[in-house]
């Protein structure tokens, strides 16, 4: 099935809840998800029989730009043989969506590394704690405004 043919299915059950369709990038085909409703969409894209997306290859979370913070979820299905890509987007100074991990399991530890390295809270995760930086760790590593600490509980910081 063609991204098309997936993004009016999408557009015509969540309406407003799916955003602008970009084809015309270098990168692969993708469309907008309101954050809000992402999990109601990833359960329509792996229950509904004519999409069967069975499998979220990747998130990641990515400073967007200036002011907001991104999701973007790879998805595809191993039955058809098509794949997607969905981006949700969020204002930095709020920066929460809504959990996937209780549509594909991969997205519980993919969740909490964008919690941990980009500040994404993901509403309804079951364990939203750091994975990769202690917990006491200050900021977000993989923010483009992310300042390195001079030192770390007392050791000098490499860089």
């Amino acid at each position: 099935m063609e991204i098309t043919e997936i993004y009016n299915k999408l557009k015509k059950v969540f309406g407003d809840g799916i955003g602008d369709l970009k084809t015309d990038l270098p990168a692969y085909p993708f469309f907008f998800a309101d954050a809000s409703k992402i999990n109601a969409v990833s359960l329509f894209l792996r229950d509904e029989e004519s999409l069967q997306f069975d499998n979220l290859s990747c998130l990641s979370g990515v400073d967007y730009d200036k002011d907001n913070l991104a999701v973007v979820y790879h998805i595809y299905s191993y039955a058809l043989k098509h794949n997607i890509v969905v981006k949700c987007i969020v204002p930095k100074s709020a920066p929460v969506v809504q959990t996937v991990s209780d549509v594909w399991a991969a997205a519980d530890w993919h969740e909490r590394e964008a919690y941990d390295l980009i500040g994404i809270n993901f509403e309804g995760h079951p364990d939203l704690r750091r994975i990769l930086l202690s917990e006491d760790w200050e900021g977000h590593p993989l923010r483009k405004d992310y300042k390195v600490p001079e030192f770390y509980n007392g050791m000098k910081v490499p860089y």
